[in-house]
């Protein structure tokens, strides 16, 4: 599991919202598609090491913002 359980339903707890662990299972397969969608993007992109400055290519922006 990509994610602990336990900090993800206290997030929803902090809302008053029960989260039952087959819907965390969920939570969970949703992302591990995402990061296997950052991974292609990243081989697509030919990034062979993934840092902070390159992680617009991960997330699928192909510019960098000029802010």
């Amino acid at each position: 599991m990509l994610l602990r359980a336990n900090q993800i339903r206290k997030k929803f707890n902090q809302s008053n919202i029960q989260v039952s662990d087959d819907t965390l299972k969920l939570v969970n397969d949703v992302v591990e598609r995402e990061v296997e969608k950052m991974v292609t993007r990243c081989s697509d992109g030919n990034v062979k090491r993934l840092t902070p400055g390159l992680f617009y290519i991960a997330l699928g922006n192909l510019r960098v913002s000029s802010n």
